[in-house]
């Protein structure tokens, strides 16, 4: 049970066991719920080729949480040196902190986003309910699992992504969106703090017809429980999911880690580094490990946050804010 027992290993600190990295020789990276595995591979590819390359042995420790809890946790005092997080809101958190400079998306390549994904669907083999997309996660017999979306980015892009999905089927009428989101949340079991969490309720606790979480999530519980117990399914429509990453520079300075938080953000986009997200199951920008990993990803229609919700700064007035939509709408459930 290697995916869910991470949880509880030292890759997996939070807060209050974290190890503070000090030196310039050490990284603490804070990172959302599901990339332990992900970033225990990175870490592993990075460290090897910074040692190839300049002599130097370096130490990188991962703190995992949800995403916005992790921001909150910095500007509460984990000394992490990196963000990799799943959400811009969280980022711009740390910018309104005094952490992250207000320019910190044009540091990296594509705003400084390595890598994407998309809320997908994984069901039992068989897919039994035969789910196909966001319509049939409202039906009366379908239960439906994904984490909260007041404590997951993970959940949030699943309620942007079934949000935009009804947008386009009841042409922008407000009320039939909402039903439509409300009914959704009703339709869900439990709601888990997390992502990770959710995982462990629908593939140990065997609750739920359907696990909505980002596609690389998907591919990495199928790689680990056994392809013949899981398979994904890919909506008609989802919602491009950007990763952004940030050197937290208030704490790179205090530790004098800036050169070597850059290096380490810098390799996700080599073609190294966007092998090892690839392999992963994240969607990525070199043309050359997409075109390698094509096989594994079909093809799906991405809308953005822009296009659909104006930005994350509409979204967050909106929907994010206290007493905004998703507390009105969650709070029917």
């Amino acid at each position: 049970m290697k995916r869910l027992t991470l949880a509880g290993a030292a890759l997996a600190l939070i807060l209050g066991s974290a190890v503070t990295a000090q030196g310039a020789d050490k990284l603490l990276n804070a990172s959302y719920d599901i990339s332990r595995e992900l970033f225990a591979d990175v870490n592993k590819a990075f460290i090897a080729r910074y040692k190839a390359d300049k002599g130097v042995d370096v130490t990188i420790d991962q703190s995992h949480g949800g995403s916005s809890k992790q921001a909150r946790a910095i500007l509460e005092g984990l000394e992490a040196d990196v963000v990799t997080f799943n959400q811009v809101t969280d980022v711009e958190a740390l910018v309104k902190g005094g952490f992250v400079p207000k320019n910190w998306q044009e540091a990296l390549p594509n705003k400084a986003s390595p890598y994407y994904s998309l809320p997908a669907f994984l069901v039992r083999k068989g897919n039994p309910k035969g789910v196909k997309d966001w319509s049939d996660l409202v039906r009366d017999d379908v239960k439906v699992v994904f984490p909260n979306p007041k404590t997951s980015g993970n959940a949030r892009y699943t309620y942007l992504a079934a949000t935009a999905y009804a947008k386009e089927k009841f042409a922008n009428d407000p009320v039939k969106v909402e039903e439509f989101i409300a009914k959704l949340f009703n339709n869900v079991p439990v709601f888990d703090t997390g992502g990770r969490a959710a995982t462990t309720t629908f593939v140990e606790r065997e609750i739920g017809d359907v696990l909505i979480t980002f596609e690389a999530e998907t591919h990495g519980i199928a790689k680990e429980f056994g392809e013949d117990k899981f398979e994904t399914v890919v909506p008609s429509v989802s919602l491009l999911a950007e990763f952004p990453v940030a050197v937290v520079e208030k704490v790179a300075e205090k530790h004098g880690t800036q050169t070597l938080a850059k290096d380490y953000l810098s390799f996700l986009y080599t073609p190294e580094g966007q092998e090892v997200l690839a392999r992963n199951g994240n969607r990525v920008h070199d043309k050359d490990v997409t075109e390698k990993h094509k096989a594994e990803f079909p093809d799906v229609r991405l809308v953005t946050v822009e296009d659909v919700f104006g930005g994350w700064s509409s979204i967050q007035k909106e929907h994010f804010a206290e007493g905004g939509t998703l507390d009105r709408l969650y709070g029917k459930r």
